[in-house]
């Protein structure tokens, strides 16, 4: 595969090597019977996941109940209390985008500078990196904005710049935590659809997290639903990768059955969390 030199553009996708060379059901990273405590209290508690190659999954549950946890132990941003994430695969370890809640942009700085803040902080010359950044605002639809300050865009450019910022840096895993759900349902639902087709065209794998039952049912290949207190798995449900993503999808009786599903997944998840 061919590697990113000077001012050259990356035109491979996202999958890397590594990701390539592992076997067919391999999972991409795993955690094995994982827990996370901050004090006396316990975020997640004997969390056993696979993560595939490709795959979009969701981790939906009631707020507390660690999807935001699992996103930062998978990021290396904390360390689990015990048990152990195994990665299959090092050179994916290495290569992890992170999009938050909130887009965290340097107000003070245009759309371009803030992209290209991942790439200035691993000292790629801006010359060098131009080709790169512009070609993440390009898949994010923000070229043509590419001089405007954060206080100029709305909502959802906002965290387009966000992904933009995740992509630049060509990860082979893209961890979202709740990016569109401060956004109204049209400019979310149209984040959705753009993220799909960003999937498809540059082939990576996604982990995402979401209170909505809508959302994690349209955008994911699998759904795991997380219990609150601890993170228990109370269902795992399989989305057909093949179904057509689109409007006559969100209609359709298998996005019904799905969101059903998901839904009485959710309210058992959260009777836990009931006094």
């Amino acid at each position: 595969m061919r590697q990113w030199q000077g001012s050259e553009p990356i035109e491979e996708p996202l999958a890397t090597e590594g990701l390539l060379r592992l076997a067919r059901g391999d999972a991409l990273v795993s955690f094995d019977g994982v827990e996370k405590s901050f004090g006396a209290v316990t975020a997640l508690r004997g969390l056993d996941l696979d993560v595939y190659p490709g795959e979009t999954l969701t981790l939906l549950g009631p707020s507390g109940c660690g999807k935001s946890t699992a996103l930062r132990l998978l990021a290396g941003l904390a360390q689990p209390t015990q048990g152990e994430i195994r990665w299959n695969c090092g050179a994916a370890r290495e290569k992890i985008g992170f999009v938050f809640q909130e887009a965290t942009l340097l107000p003070w700085a245009d759309v371009f500078a803030n992209v290209y803040l991942p790439l200035r902080l691993a000292g790629v010359p801006r010359r060098d990196a131009a080709p790169r950044v512009n070609e993440a605002l390009e898949l994010v639809g923000l070229g043509p904005s590419s001089r405007a300050l954060p206080r100029e865009l709305s909502g959802g450019m906002k965290m387009r710049c966000a992904i933009a910022r995740a992509l630049v840096m060509r990860p082979a895993l893209l961890l979202m935590d709740e990016p569109f759900a401060a956004l109204d349902e049209v400019t979310r639902s149209k984040l959705n659809d753009e993220l799909l087709a960003l999937k498809a065209k540059l082939g990576a794998t996604i982990v995402f997290v979401t209170h909505s039952v809508f959302e994690s049912t349209f955008l994911s290949t699998r759904i795991v639903v997380l219990a609150a207190r601890g993170g228990e798995i109370v269902d795992e449900i399989a989305v057909d990768p093949r179904l057509t993503r689109d409007a006559d999808f969100r209609l359709s009786r298998e996005f019904a059955s799905i969101c059903r599903r998901a839904s009485q997944a959710l309210q058992r998840a959260s009777r836990d969390a009931e006094p």
